[in-house]
């Protein structure tokens, strides 16, 4: 098993989502999460002053998806997530130990 984290453009959320669940991914954590990479943040400009901002909104998904379908979510987020542009985000696959459902007390890719 493999925990998958992506960080990706809040406004992509519902098109990732989708398009996981056609693929029969149905479980996703997201978080609201700050940062920034290469895009180093921006400027606004509010009643005639100028900030910086430094860290830019995104999100971050969670996803636990058994070995078999790895490759295919990751393809799915890459795809869907993807502007061409700047600050589109980046994708990590992390390995994953154990996963329990706590309600059943299914394990593994049974919990997953």
């Amino acid at each position: 098993m493999k925990k998958i984290e992506a960080i990706i453009k809040p406004y992509k959320l519902d098109d990732v989502r989708e398009a996981l669940s056609e693929v029969g991914i149905s479980g996703v954590t997201v978080s609201e999460v700050k940062g920034f990479g290469r895009q180093k943040g921006h400027s606004e400009t509010y009643r005639g002053a100028e900030y910086k901002i430094d860290f830019l909104p995104k999100l971050k998904l969670e996803i636990a998806v058994s070995d078999a379908l790895v490759e295919r979510c990751i393809e799915i987020i890459a795809q869907t997530a993807r502007t061409g542009k700047i600050g589109d985000g980046k994708i990590f696959v992390i390995d994953l130990e154990s996963a329990i459902r706590i309600r059943t007390g299914e394990r593994d890719d049974e919990a997953v």
